[in-house]
């Protein structure tokens, strides 16, 4: 997962809004967004990276949400564990209350090649960021206090943007995301008056962010080629592999509303003077996932 933009605690009607994209090569094999069940039995809602076996962002019904991205510059040692089973980790915690401090215990952060990872429980209303990497704390957030190897903050209420440096690294298209999840929560109370090809408004402001493939002026830290939203190499068959929204309701009777597009960048030959990825080549998913069971419908 390469670029990510969350609100938690934003909205009274919303728990947590969601808008990311995940880049990988092309020739990877990845299982698309389904509801599928950890080894140790506990249900979940993610995609499936099938080399590794884990996820890099997932949740299951009882609230808990782990989103995973790579640090770009760090390369993972040899012999790395796969940077997958945190997420799945987090996921299958029995822990009523989130306790991060307990899930870094006995991990070994040089393990695994460069991360960050967004750890939250929406019915907890807790949210964390920790990093292996040297990394300063997002402003208004608390540090914490965390074993050597780890940096990471408790998350206060806000818009966050994540892509492949630390946490609100303000890199163009992770602004461009975050500003897009302003206007998408204003649109959360009247999306129905205002959608466009069918959808939402709160999703139709997010997807023309996510599915942007111009190179906005790149940092000298970001990587030629990279710095669009939409990723498209296909001279290195690699690229945005697929592109999710979710919006979590404040209300444990409300359905968690998750929807994939997961696309074929290789039926594009080209993203040169397009302004928007089209999605004629993409197949959508949408899942309804009830806080009580695993799905409502799909």
């Amino acid at each position: 997962m390469c670029l990510m933009a969350f609100a938690w605690g934003m909205h009274p009607g919303c728990a947590l809004l969601l808008a990311a994209n995940r880049d990988e090569y092309w020739d990877r094999p990845t299982d698309p967004l389904a509801c599928w069940a950890l080894p140790d039995g506990t249900p979940v809602c993610a995609g499936r990276d099938r080399l590794a076996g884990g996820t890099w962002l997932g949740m299951n019904p009882t609230g808990r949400v782990a989103m995973l991205t790579n640090v770009r510059a760090a390369q993972p040692p040899s012999g790395a564990r796969s940077r997958g089973d945190l997420v799945t980790r987090w996921l299958q915690a029995q822990a009523p209350v989130p306790d991060v401090h307990a899930f870094v215990q006995h991990l070994d952060p040089a393990a695994y090649g460069g991360f960050n990872i967004v750890l939250g429980d929406c019915a907890q209303g807790r949210w964390t960021w920790l990093t292996n990497r040297p990394a300063d704390v997002p402003q208004g957030c608390e540090p914490l206090d965390l074993p050597e190897g780890w940096w990471g903050a408790t998350l206060t209420p806000g818009i966050y943007g994540l892509s492949n440096a630390a946490l609100d690294t303000p890199w163009p298209k992770t602004v461009r995301l975050k500003q897009a999840m302003q206007t998408a929560l204003q649109h959360l109370d009247h999306s129905a008056e205002a959608a466009t090809a069918a959808l939402p408004a709160w999703q139709a402001v997010l997807l023309d962010a996510l599915l942007d493939p111009r190179h906005p002026d790149a940092p000298a830290s970001d990587t030629p080629g990279l710095s669009s939203a939409f990723v498209h190499l296909p001279e290195g068959r690699y690229g945005t592999r697929s592109t999710l929204l979710v919006r979590w309701p404040t209300s444990a009777l409300g359905a968690v509303e998750l929807d994939e597009w997961t696309h074929r960048p290789e039926a594009v030959p080209s993203a040169v003077g397009l302004d928007r990825w089209p999605l004629a080549h993409s197949r959508h998913r949408r899942i309804s996932m009830s806080t009580w069971g695993m799905p409502t419908s799909s």
